[in-house]
C-alpha cells in the first residue's frame, strides 16, 4: 500500500493539493449525506439552495468557509473558498519562488469539468461558482468522510482491500500529474467509511507547466483512464472550462496529457499490458 508522504520521496503515497480544510474534513455529521441526486440536482442546489449556517475554518492558508444549505426540502453542507490571487512572483517560507503564481477557486471547478471527462467525477466532488457574502468563490459539495491521508498513515490504518485501494490511488496519481499543483497537501485526499477516495482542491493547480511534475508517480493506470486521456479533445476542454482556465492553462494540460500516454506506453513496451494496465 501508499504509505509514505509524497514530499520526502517522487515514488511516495500521492502528490496531492494546497490548502490544509483538516478542520473540515472530518466531520461526517452533514445532514442527508447518503441522499442520491441527478448531476444536475445537485449543481442546482450548490447554486441556488439558502445559506442558512455558515462557518470559518481556522485551518488552511484561506480559511475556507463550512456553509449549510437548505431549499427547504434538502439540507446539506458545502465548503466555499473565495481565494483568487495573482502575482507575478511569489516567494514561500521554505525559500522556493514560483513566477506567474496564482491561487484561485476557479481551479477548483475546473477541476470538477476536467475529471468528468475522464470518467473521474466520482472521485472529485462537485464544484460550482457562487456568490455568497459579497464574494464570488467555489461552492464544493461536502463529502461524508471519516479520515483525510495524513490521518491514515499517522495511525496507520490499513485498507481492508490493498488492490482496490491502490487501484484508485494509481488513478489519483494520474489527474494529480495532468492538474500539476506546486503545492501538495495529503489532507486533500478523502477517504469515506467504505474507503472510497475522493480527491478536493486544486486552487494551487493547472500551472503552464508543459512536462510533469513527478513522472516517477506514473507507474499503473486504468485502462478506461487511459483511453479517456488519449480522446481528451483539447476543444472540448476549453468549452467546459471556459470561465475558469485560460487557453494557456488548457495548453499545459493537454501538453502533461501527451506526456503522461506517452510514459505509460513506454512502460507497457517495457513491461507488458498486464504490469501496468488493469
Amino acid at each position: 500500500m501508499f504509505t509514505r508522504s509524497f514530499r520526502s520521496t517522487a515514488v511516495a503515497t500521492l502528490a496531492l493539493f494546497c490548502l490544509s480544510l483538516t478542520g473540515f474534513v472530518l466531520a461526517s455529521d452533514s445532514p442527508d449525506t447518503e441522499l442520491k441526486l441527478t448531476e444536475e440536482q445537485e449543481r442546482d442546489f450548490l447554486l441556488h439552495a439558502k445559506v442558512i449556517k455558515s462557518k470559518q475554518s481556522s485551518k488552511g492558508v484561506t480559511s475556507p468557509w463550512r456553509l449549510t444549505l437548505s431549499d427547504g426540502t434538502l439540507t446539506h453542507d458545502a465548503v466555499f473558498q473565495p481565494v483568487d490571487e495573482r502575482k507575478n512572483s511569489m516567494t514561500f517560507g521554505n525559500g522556493r519562488t514560483e513566477l506567474n503564481f496564482r491561487d484561485s477557486y476557479h481551479f477548483n471547478i475546473a477541476g470538477y469539468e476536467l475529471a468528468k471527462l475522464l470518467g473521474m467525477d466520482d472521485m472529485v466532488p462537485m464544484y460550482v461558482e457562487r456568490k455568497w457574502n459579497g464574494s464570488s468563490g467555489s461552492v464544493g459539495w461536502w463529502l461524508p468522510v471519516k479520515m483525510d491521508e495524513i490521518e491514515r498513515t499517522k495511525q496507520h490504518i490499513q485498507a481492508p482491500d490493498p488492490d482496490a485501494w491502490n487501484k484508485q490511488m494509481y488513478k489519483i496519481r494520474v489527474l494529480d500529474q495532468l492538474v500539476y499543483d506546486t503545492d501538495p497537501n495529503l489532507t486533500n485526499v478523502l477517504i469515506t467509511a467504505d474507503w472510497k477516495i475522493w480527491r478536493i482542491d486544486f486552487t494551487r493547480a493547472f500551472r503552464l507547466y508543459k512536462d510533469l511534475r513527478e513522472p516517477g508517480d506514473l507507474v499503473m493506470c486504468d485502462r478506461k483512464l487511459l483511453d479517456r486521456l488519449r480522446k481528451l479533445d483539447e476543444d472540448d476542454l476549453m468549452v467546459k472550462t471556459k470561465r475558469q482556465l485560460t487557453k494557456g492553462e488548457v495548453k499545459g494540460v493537454m501538453a502533461r496529457r501527451d506526456k503522461i500516454v506517452e510514459r505509460f506506453d513506454k512502460l507497457v513496451a517495457e513491461k507488458g499490458e498486464g504490469a501496468v494496465l488493469y
